[in-house]
């Protein structure tokens, strides 16, 4: 799971998401998102990996957690290719290696 930076080349619009799947150990995107206006699908134009903002650390033991993702915002399973017409949403099946 990485951190992408998308843009909607139709409708000018940008967003970003905690739920970009890579395939693992590369930044070759798996699943597309879709945009909220347009619907057309997209890969991210940057990614990177979730990282603390303390230590700069995939996984770290900070006791303070403050990653470039904010916890409280709703996943858009409606708009992500991943989860998309399925029963479950990426952010609720984190630990499952494989949902196709």
């Amino acid at each position: 799971q990485k951190y992408g930076y998308y843009h909607c080349k139709a409708c000018n619009i940008r967003w970003e998401s905690a739920y970009v799947w890579c395939v693992q150990g590369t930044n070759k995107v798996y699943f597309r998102q879709f945009c909220r206006t347009c619907q057309k699908s997209y890969n991210p134009y940057r990614v990177e990996d979730i990282t603390c903002q303390s230590c700069k650390r995939t996984r770290c033991t900070c006791p303070v957690k403050m990653r470039h993702v904010d916890p409280k915002r709703p996943h858009r399973q409606d708009l992500c290719g991943r989860c998309k017409g399925k029963r479950l949403s990426c952010d609720s099946t984190f630990s499952f290696k494989y949902i196709i």
